[in-house]
């Protein structure tokens, strides 16, 4: 797995701690958006499930959900990416 160099905070483009948008593609199944609220919340114990977006692929296979993470730092976002990206429901992560 290829490491990105470490961006000094300045020339970061996100000033922490912020609230993260992170898009998370899985199969459309039961239990999905739940393993994902549990997930996110490991790394924000204040996550509202009631913010998280919900949308269904076309032909209803695929749920891309949207979750607003609150990160301090870069290496905390790097974690939370990493985790969702090894989890075995998710498919995608953006």
């Amino acid at each position: 797995m290829h490491t990105p160099p470490d961006i000094p905070p300045e020339q970061s483009l996100i000033t922490y701690p912020a609230h993260f948008p992170i898009k998370v593609m899985g199969d459309n199944v039961e239990g999905f958006a739940e393993a994902i609220i549990e997930l996110v919340r490991n790394f924000d114990p204040s996550f509202d499930a009631a913010t998280l977006e919900r949308r269904p692929s076309k032909a209803g296979n695929y749920m891309g959900l949207t979750v607003a993470v609150f990160v301090t730092s870069r290496d905390q976002l790097d974690e939370v990416y990493r985790t969702l990206t090894t989890h075995p429901m998710v498919k995608v992560v953006l």
